[in-house]
């Protein structure tokens, strides 16, 4: 079976799988369907303050948003952001990508991940592997577990894979140049020792 029958088989099986209670819906990367845990109110108040900030400093057609799945079947990977930046058309449906029903990751000009208390390798890890690959020029983990944030950025390759060559690390109560848009993370909140 080829990568590409694999891929729209988990795809087919991803769009008729109801989450049980408490989970998001889930992600596909490496042939395999990830499921997570729903995020926290502590994790969804950082979404909404992060969004908020680059909503007032976007211009055009840009949009932040904390929905919509970021898709490459060529790659066989969808990924659900907490926040996106990418132009509003980019919802707009496109015939020339009839197989694909997410977002096209060279829309996005930034995703931000948020990192979740019980699966952090996901954002540091899977995530940090396959934003390169898809071609997401600058990807930001935040991580209320710890109170730090770090900016990848510049796609290059390393042993013929994408992997991003720039990676700025930073604290809760710095601002973060992030492209043209600034983020404070002052107004980031951590998560609560019995959530960490």
């Amino acid at each position: 079976m080829s990568l590409d029958e694999i891929y729209r088989h988990l795809r087919e099986y991803r769009d008729e799988l109801v989450p049980p209670p408490g989970f998001a819906p889930p992600e596909i990367s490496g042939g395999q369907i990830i499921m997570m845990m729903s995020p926290s109110r502590a994790h969804d108040l950082n979404a909404l303050r992060i969004r908020r900030q680059l909503d007032s400093q976007l211009t055009g057609d840009l949009v932040a948003v904390n929905l919509g799945d970021v898709e490459d079947v060529s790659l066989g990977k969808l990924r659900r952001p907490d926040v996106l930046v990418v132009p509003e058309s980019a919802f707009e449906a496109d015939s020339s990508a009839e197989d694909a029903r997410g977002i096209d990751p060279h829309a996005a000009r930034l995703v931000v991940e948020i990192v979740s208390p019980t699966n952090p390798e996901n954002d540091y890890e899977g995530k940090l592997r396959d934003y390169p690959a898809m071609g997401v020029p600058h990807y930001l983990i935040v991580d209320p577990r710890r109170g730090v944030c770090v900016h990848h950025w510049h796609i290059g390759s390393r042993d013929g894979r994408p992997v991003y060559e720039g990676t700025a690390p930073y604290a809760f109560g710095d601002k973060i140049t992030i492209g043209e848009w600034t983020l404070d993370t002052s107004e980031l909140r951590r998560y609560r020792p019995e959530t960490a």
